[in-house]
């Protein structure tokens, strides 16, 4: 028996991986969050499957279903949305299902930043402007950034920085963001990436809130910072240049 923690993408059906479509078509046991998983996903359960939502569950009421299935036999496929490196609460639960002696694997799913790239039909590293991609988000009513991890401390970077669980503080970060970035800085929102009701935001870091405001987004969206989102002017990369040795 096995709990598979499958990456359930970012909100299209399609965009899961034929691995965890598998993993789900073979787990007796399912559980999902409710919120962030599509119910379509669920038919790739197996007849009679138990269909477990999370959403209003505590972590050890999560891990005492894993270990109930442990118990009789049971595979879990236990769905994460996007990728379930980032952002999942994945790592508490491993650390839960290592003390009471049960086997689980990790199957990747598309995280939401990629569909929000995709949407945007953006690169976020482009030659010259942005080689570096921060993944992070605020503290608001959360597990405290451990230090060193504040928007300010980042923003110094520059680069692309992508944020996740903070598009309902979007003035707040606004104001950290500016003095490193400035209030010209290219910027996007990104609600429900890949679904039908798709929301795609675009402006400057100066004006970027009051859509975010107008359009009424105040969660799943991801929020995109950094000159990347809107070059024009830059040199081709390396990688493809007729004077790179290829031998």
């Amino acid at each position: 028996m096995t709990v598979h923690f499958i990456g359930a993408g970012p909100g299209a059906v399609d965009l899961l991986t034929i691995r965890g479509r598998d993993l789900i078509a073979s787990s007796p046991v399912c559980l999902y969050a409710g919120s962030l998983v599509p119910p379509e996903m669920l038919e790739y359960c197996p007849p009679g499957a138990q269909k477990i939502d999370t959403a209003l569950l505590t972590l050890a009421e999560i891990v005492e279903e894993m270990v109930r299935a442990h118990s009789h036999g049971l595979d879990v496929a236990r769905l994460a949305s996007g990728d379930p490196s980032v952002f999942s609460a994945m790592a508490e639960q491993m650390r839960r299902l290592d003390a009471a002696g049960v086997p689980y694997d990790v199957c990747p799913g598309v995280p939401a930043y990629a569909a929000a790239a995709a949407a945007l039909r953006r690169e976020l590293t482009v030659p010259t402007v942005a080689q570096t991609v921060t993944l992070t988000r605020i503290a608001a009513r959360a597990t405290p950034m451990p230090q060193g991890e504040s928007l300010g401390a980042l923003g110094t970077a520059g680069g692309t920085l992508v944020l996740h669980l903070a598009v309902h503080r979007i003035d707040e970060l606004v104001k950290e963001l500016v003095p490193n970035y400035g209030p010209d800085c290219p910027a996007a929102v990104v609600a429900h990436a890949s679904r039908e009701h798709e929301i795609v935001l675009r402006g400057r870091l100066d004006d970027i809130a009051g859509a975010v405001h107008e359009a009424g987004i105040q969660r799943t969206a991801v929020v995109i910072v950094g000159p990347a989102l809107a070059a024009e002017h830059f040199p081709d990369s390396h990688l493809y240049s007729d004077t790179r040795c290829r031998s």
